[in-house]
């Protein structure tokens, strides 16, 4: 289904990998993993055709459905169910029926006669799709990833990031694609959706390509795992299954130090007894063999993988501020007829943490986007205490401006700091030497995510917005987010969907949405977080 060689790719003049040589099958479940910013993402934007390989082929058959990390795909203005109902033809068809039956009823015979027509016409085109009974699928398939109909039938411009990216999703899952690419398919899901998608990965007949942060979706779908080592600028092919994978994995390890151990000891003996026989010009040649022979131990071993690197983070001592740096009033939130959210009170006192629960699409995100000031309310106010500084991290990574590099963002987010000192931080968060130049826009989600919060870091901030922080990240800078908000001591509102964030963070204060419901924090709210 798809037959990849000789591929290299790079990014400026850094190779990300290069001498890439792989076929996936039918029935092939590919677990794709490597740390962040090894080049996960960029390989399936290759492997989708949106990008192009510094080098080597890419063929496949048939067609392939790519989840991306950030979709923005589809016209803003397309309803939701036609813009999945479309994966397979049938959106915009139903769409065009819906009219000709409303323009059947005109008082004009020759439109109504028209209409009829064209009625009849794309009944037969919307059948021969799949009609009704595919319809139905592709509703099945947004109930369990949780797009009820009064999502479905608003346009995509009006849904927030989490939505717009099950609607992607489910389209995908509906387009009976030959082959699946899914880039961190869990993002924004619940529990039951999660639980959902596992199965339905599991009886796909199709190949698919799955990076994901998930260790049960993987540990139960994948029967081939692909480890793109960073260090080694090569893809390590695993036939078998996650958990034999990890085993595999640390035994190749121990074999590869073993086996440069042992080369290197003998290859030092060589060059040693080299060096004594060099002296004597009768033992020339014979010096010259061992050297050679040295060399090539030493060239023919696998290279050892690197320790790899992680973000070391902490979020800034807060700049001195108020009692109450940041309160809201009133807030509230419609699109349309639909509702959002109405009357929610907020105060955020000096060093406070409270976490945002509620349901997909209940306004966490647009409550988030309020306080920052990125969008705005329509009623009610945002009262800025004294001293108030805001370090906003959005999910969709909005603070980024991807026309400028990762330098200049991070210059932008302090006007104070030097560009040694932005270099500096960079540094901690991985981005080294010419990284630093880079566009913004070709970073990967786990990229993203690390510049979004090395600005933050250079803010002095003292209220941290945070919205889903943790997504992207490689087990080891989770971990790092964790104990840096464990450890900050300005005030923190947070919206996530991972218990492990919100445990860390030790809030005081619960606010449920859509509601605007404000409570103590207690243990029982923990079983709200999966479903949230």
């Amino acid at each position: 289904m798809l037959n990849v060689q000789d591929l290299e790719i790079r990014v400026g003049a850094r190779v990300l990998m290069e001498g890439v040589n792989f076929r996936v099958a039918s029935g092939d479940k590919i677990g794709l993993v490597g740390r962040n910013g090894a080049g996960k993402t960029t390989l399936t934007k290759t492997l989708a055709g949106e990008t192009n390989p510094t080098k080597g082929s890419i063929s496949h058959s048939g067609e392939i459905g790519y989840l991306p990390q950030d979709p923005r795909a589809g016209d803003p203005s397309m309803l939701a169910r036609t813009r999945i109902l479309d994966a397979r033809g049938l959106g915009t068809i139903a769409l065009g029926m819906h009219e000709s039956s409303m323009a059947m009823a005109d008082p004009d015979p020759k439109i109504a006669a028209a209409a009829m027509k064209k009625y009849g016409r794309l009944t037969d085109e919307f059948n021969g799709l799949g009609g009704y009974s595919a319809e139905a699928e592709a509703a099945s398939i947004a109930s369990n990833l949780k797009l009820p109909d009064h999502i479905l039938d608003q346009a995509l411009s009006t849904l927030s990031g989490g939505q717009r990216r099950r609607i992607e999703l489910a389209r995908i899952l509906f387009s009976a694609a030959e082959m699946m690419i899914l880039d961190e398919p869990t993002n924004h899901l619940d529990a039951d959706s999660v639980a959902w998608l596992r199965e339905f990965v599991k009886n796909y007949k199709g190949g698919c390509i799955i990076i994901s942060h998930d260790i049960e979706l993987v540990g139960e779908t994948v029967n081939r795992v692909f480890y793109l080592d960073a260090n080694r600028m090569m893809i390590d092919i695993y036939n078998m299954n996650w958990k034999n994978y990890l085993l595999q994995r640390t035994a190749d390890a121990d074999r590869r130090k073993k086996e440069r151990s042992n080369a290197e000891k003998k290859a030092s003996t060589l060059q040693l007894q080299a060096a004594k026989f060099g002296a004597k010009a009768s033992k020339a040649a014979a010096a010259h063999q061992m050297v050679a022979r040295a060399e090539k131990l030493l060239s023919g071993l696998d290279a050892v993988r690197a320790v790899e690197r992680v973000a070391k983070l902490r979020f800034p001592e807060p700049a001195p501020c108020g009692r109450t740096p940041l309160m809201a009033k009133d807030l509230s939130k419609s699109y349309g007829s639909l509702e959002i959210f109405t009357a929610v009170d907020l105060a955020i006192d000096r060093g406070s943490k409270v976490v945002i629960l509620g349901l997909n699409g209940a306004g966490k995100t647009t409550l988030l986007r309020m306080l920052a000031g990125v969008d705005e309310s329509d009623t009610g106010s945002i009262e800025p205490g004294h001293g108030l500084r805001i370090g906003y991290y959005a999910q969709e990574h909005e603070t980024i401006d991807v026309k400028r590099s990762v330098l200049e963002n991070m210059v932008s987010s302090s006007p104070s700091i030097t560009e040694m000192e932005a270099r500096r931080v960079l540094g901690s968060f991985l981005f080294t030497g010419d990284d630093s130049n880079k566009p913004a826009g070709v970073l990967s989600g786990g990229e993203k995510t690390r510049l979004a919060l090395a600005m933050i870091v250079v803010s002095g901030a003292n209220v941290l917005l945070l919205d889903e922080p943790t997504n992207n990240l490689d087990p080891a800078s989770r971990e790092e987010i964790l104990d840096a908000l464990a450890h900050y001591a300005g005030a923190v509102v947070l919206v996530s969907h991972d218990e492990g964030a919100v445990q860390a963070l030790n809030p005081e204060r619960v606010l449920i949405m859509p509601e605007g419901t404000e409570d103590h924090w207690n243990k029982d709210y923990l079983d709200l977080i999966e479903l949230s």
